[in-house]
Parts: structure tokens; C-alpha cells; sequence
């Protein structure tokens, strides 16, 4: 029901923050203290809750118990931390004397009040006891839904799918699914999966959770719709003992919440998902879950208890764009909570990016190098290129109100430095009388920063500029060129490498450090004279080069 007054009234209240959001920012660049917000979800990333070791139960965290206090920490870092968090923190530094209020525990409180906030301890503990109570009654919904489904099955309302040997791709989305142009390729993670010698065995179909998405094939087998990547329980054993489990864990963590040990209340939606796996038949699970790099931090309990029955659980990057910038004094420590997964086994592009890994997790990491990873793709066929043609692939900007609450410690991937790049990039490809073939990351709607997209919109309209659907696949966009211009430092580049053309990162102000070890060994040129000299040695590519090696 549409109220206008009461819709005019939230959306100025709306605006109204996010100006004092802005606000905040604006005290922090003007103060030189952009890094503070990092270092506040760092300091929180590393902070341990020493209670749970003591008090956590298996009842709740089953095979997972050892790392209860990891798993803990993990789940509040993406479900209260990151960008929640962040806008309070900007929101309380935009008016003089104001108090940070946000659901958080004790412990989290004294951090953010330990980098200088004023926090209001009170309403934040309020407002963190209202929200475990949330998360409790989620849990018990959880709960319900499970046995109810599991039942349901049980007396074949509805019969289950025979679904014989699968893997399951987590957390995919419309363009992570094959899309076969008239060349009958298609460059997504499911087909990637088919073609790496690592995968699963003997396998029967491959599922993901898109939902209408059609039945397609990859090397014969079906890649199907499946919302379940954890079958309900269908034995009368395992629905008594869930329904015996479930009766413990409501009761326990009401009387646990009441005498401070909130953790199990938090988690017991995730418990239910582990608990359901504890009582399911190892053969009706899939032989390989595959998790990538977004949301990385958090590995779900119910992980622990696949990994228990003898199946994988493999984490993989689909792009390498994930360190920090190496400054003039030398490389910052690395933000961005990585160091918090535990993984039993990443998949990563080249030793670089399996250095980094070893960095940031530690040197006992399960690592496989295997190549660059495809990810996302589309049906869109490339237009015919002119010979000589340069790819050039960049970060586009986003509106300030949204990236100022990601926090980041120095500011690149601003309108300044994107249009700069494009700038000295078209002229530069011009003078060399070449055609420069641009392709943005990929669609963002509202949120792209106005100037930058006025400036897009004129360089397509140019004869020498050819402007690529975003989602189109970065092979076939590579292939059809001569050479890759990349922004520091997207993986564009490196399958510039892969696909055997000249490829480098231009930088138009020199900010970023030439030996960079975020650049994988290729090279980094500064303004527009370095890019001149670059382009005028290129000699031009004998046709399309296929990708090269198995991966």
C-alpha cells in the first residue's frame, strides 16, 4: 500500500543519512584518516571471542565444534561487519559528538570505541539483544521448514529428484550459466568445471540454484535447477533424530541466551543446515560444492559436516583483483578480512595469486594453481573488429554515496583516475590509427557515477571506439583483438596473457609501484608517453591465438 506522505517523509530521512554518511567521509579524507574504517574491520576480523572456546557446544556446531570461535566470528564479519557497519561508523562521524549505535557485542563495542568512536554502549547492546532474538526466531522457522520439507518427502507428496553422482555450484547467477554462441562455446564457471582434470568422477549432472534457467548440456551431462544443495532428510531414522536435535537446541539456546552465551542462538539457522547433513546418507549429497571468492569469508557450518563424509568443498577465485596496493614505503598489511577463511582447498590462477592465499591464510593453505578460471558469460555475439584493434577493459566508478561506504584505505577506482584512463587511452590508440574496443566490468545501473557514463556514451559514438555489451565474454572480446589495455589490477589482463596477446596495465597518474607483486609479473606502464612508446612497438597478431594448455 502506497502512503505518499509517509513515502516522502522516508525518503527524505533516507537522503537526510545518507548526506550525513557523505559527511563523514568527507572528515575522514579531510583528516587523512581513510584507512580508519579498514583497520576498525581488521582490528574486528582478529579480535577472538576467548567464551566460545570454553562453551561451545557440539550439539550446535557438530563437526565444526574445533572451530566454533573461527566460525563465529566468521558469520558476524558478513552478517554485521563490512558495510553495515561501515555506514554507521560514517554516519556518527558526520555530525560533531555523535555516538555510533548498531547491534554489536561487548567485545566489538570496546574495539570500535578503541579507534576513537564515541559508542552508545546501551542502545548498542539493546539493539544487538534485539537482534539475536531475530536470529533465534529465524533459527526456529529454519527448523520447521526442514522437518516439514523432510516430511513431505518422506510420505512422497512430492516425489525427490534421483539426481546419481552431481556437483553443485554455490551462490550463481544468470550469467554464471552456459550460453553457447554460434561458435558453440560458452566461457562460465560450469564449463570451466568440465574441462579442469581435478573435477569429480563419474558424474551424472551438475546443479546450481538459478532459478528459470533451462535444462543445457556441457560435455553431455544435464545442468539442472536444483534449489535443494542440501537434500531434505527422507528416512525415518533421520527425521527422529532431527526432530530429537531440534527439541535440544531450541531449549538449550534460550536458557544459553539468557546467561550470555548468544552464540548458539546466532547460528542456529546454520546449525540446522549442518544438522541436516550430519543425518543425510553421504550418497545423496554432492560429490563437490563449489564456493567462490564473493562472501568469501564465512565458510557454513554445514560445510564441516559434508567435508566429515569424505566429499569436497572447493573454494575458487574467479578473478585476482584482491590485494592492496604496494605504496612508495613499501605493501600495506592486506585488509579486506581474508586472512579468516579456512578452506580446505583453493583454487587459484598462477603462483602469484597462490602466494597470496599463503599470505593471507597461512603457509598450511591447500592451494592448486590451475589457470584462469571462467566465471561469467553471455549469449551476445562479438561484432567483427578491425585488424589491429586494442582491448581495453577498466573499473567503472561508482556513485560517491556507494563507494564511500566500502571503506577503502586510498582511493583508485574514482572518476578521476577511470576517466583519465579511457581519456589517454583513446588518444593514444588514436594517434597509433588503431580502434580501441571498450568493455566495461559489467552492468550497475543507478549506481555508475554520471560523468564517467557521459563520457562512455560520447566515446561510443566515436568511428575509432567500439563499445561492448558488458556482459559479453572477455575471451571472445580478447580474441578478436591485437593487444589488452587493463586497469591495475584486473584479471583482464592476465588472460590477455593466457590468450597469448601483448597485454599491460596503464595507470594515467603514476600512482601505481611498477614492481607491484598485485600485477602478476605483467607489466605496468604510467601516462600517456609510456603507453605511446608501447603501443607503437606492437606488431601486429597473426590471427587469433587459442587458449593454450588444458586447464
Amino acid at each position: 500500500m502506497n502512503i505518499p506522505f509517509l513515502t516522502v517523509a522516508l525518503k527524505r530521512l533516507a537522503r537526510s543519512r545518507l548526506r550525513r554518511i557523505m559527511r563523514g567521509y568527507r572528515f575522514l579524507k579531510k583528516t587523512n584518516q581513510l584507512g580508519l574504517l579498514a583497520a576498525v574491520q581488521d582490528e574486528l576480523a582478529n579480535t577472538r571471542f576467548g567464551k566460545i572456546d570454553r562453551n561451545a557446544s557440539k550439539l550446535f556446531f557438530g563437526a565444526g565444534v574445533e572451530k566454533a570461535e573461527l566460525i563465529t566470528r566468521q558469520y558476524l564479519l558478513i552478517r554485521i561487519g563490512s558495510l553495515g557497519l561501515n555506514k554507521a561508523l560514517l554516519f556518527s562521524l558526520g555530525v560533531k559528538g555523535s555516538s555510533v549505535v548498531y547491534p554489536m557485542p561487548r567485545l566489538w563495542q570496546q574495539v570500535v570505541a578503541s579507534h576513537g568512536f564515541s559508542v552508545a554502549r546501551m542502545r548498542c547492546s539493546l539493539a544487538w539483544t534485539g537482534y539475536l532474538g531475530l536470529f533465534w526466531g529465524y533459527g526456529v522457522l529454519c527448523i520447521i521448514g526442514q522437518f516439514y520439507n523432510s516430511l513431505r518427502n518422506r510420505i512422497r507428496l512430492r516425489l525427490p529428484a534421483v539426481l546419481g553422482r552431481y556437483t553443485y555450484f554455490m551462490g550463481l547467477v544468470p550469467g554464471n550459466i552456459p550460453q553457447f554462441c554460434r561458435d558453440g562455446r560458452s566461457h562460465d564457471i560450469i564449463t570451466w568445471y568440465m574441462c579442469w582434470r581435478g573435477k569429480a568422477e563419474h558424474l551424472d549432472v551438475l546443479c546450481h540454484g538459478v532459478t528459470n534457467t533451462k535444462v543445457c548440456y556441457v560435455d553431455g551431462l544435464p545442468v539442472v535447477f536444483n534449489p535443494h544443495p542440501l537434500p531434505p532428510l527422507d528416512t525415518l531414522d533421520g527425521l527422529f533424530r532431527f526432530a530429537g536435535w531440534a527439541f535440544a537446541v531450541v531449549l538449550r539456546s534460550v536458557l544459553d541466551l539468557l546467561r550470555g552465551r548468544w552464540w548458539h542462538a546466532l547460528l542456529l539457522a546454520e546449525s540446522t543446515k549442518a544438522t541436516v547433513v550430519r543425518f543425510q546418507v553421504a550418497d545423496k549429497l554432492a560429490r563437490d560444492y563449489l564456493f567462490h571468492q564473493s562472501g568469501s569469508i564465512y565458510r557454513p557450518l554445514w560445510t564441516y559436516e559434508v567435508e566429515k563424509k569424505g566429499l569436497r568443498i572447493l573454494f575458487y577465485f574467479y578473478s585476482t583483483n584482491c590485494e592492496n596496493f604496494k605504496r612508495s614505503e613499501g605493501y600495506p598489511e592486506q585488509m579486506g578480512s581474508w586472512h579468516v577463511m579456512n578452506w580446505p582447498l583453493y583454487l587459484v590462477w598462477d603462483e602469484f595469486q597462490a602466494d597470496f592465499v599463503r599470505r593471507a591464510v597461512g603457509r598450511g593453505a591447500n592451494i592448486k594453481v590451475v589457470k584462469p578460471i571462467y566465471f561469467h558469460t553471455s549469449s551476445v555475439e562479438m561484432p567483427e573488429l578491425p585488424a589491429g584493434s586494442v582491448a581495453v577493459f577498466d573499473v567503472q566508478p561508482q556513485r560517491s554515496s556507494r563507494y564511500q561506504i566500502l571503506g577503502a584505505s586510498e582511493e583508485y577506482y574514482v572518476p578521476r583516475i577511470a576517466i583519465q584512463f579511457l581519456l589517454d587511452i583513446h588518444a593514444t590508440i588514436r594517434e597509433c590509427k588503431r580502434t580501441m574496443v571498450h568493455k566495461r566490468k559489467r552492468h550497475i545501473g543507478k549506481r555508475l557515477y554520471p560523468k564517467y557514463a557521459a563520457l562512455v556514451k560520447r566515446l561510443s559514438e566515436a568511428s575509432d571506439v567500439i563499445s561492448i555489451e558488458p556482459d559479453t565474454s572477455v575471451v571472445r572480446v580478447i580474441e578478436g583483438c591485437s593487444a589488452v589495455i587493463s586497469m591495475p589490477f584486473t584479471s583482464t589482463a592476465l588472460w590477455g596473457r593466457e590468450l597469448g596477446k601483448p597485454s599491460v596495465y596503464y595507470d594515467p597518474f603514476g600512482v601505481v609501484q611498477k614492481d607491484d607483486r598485485a600485477a602478476h609479473g605483467i607489466q605496468v606502464l604510467c601516462g600517456k608517453d609510456e603507453l605511446g612508446d608501447w603501443l607503437a612497438g606492437l606488431t601486429e597478431s597473426a590471427g587469433k591465438v587459442p587458449i593454450r594448455g588444458n586447464v
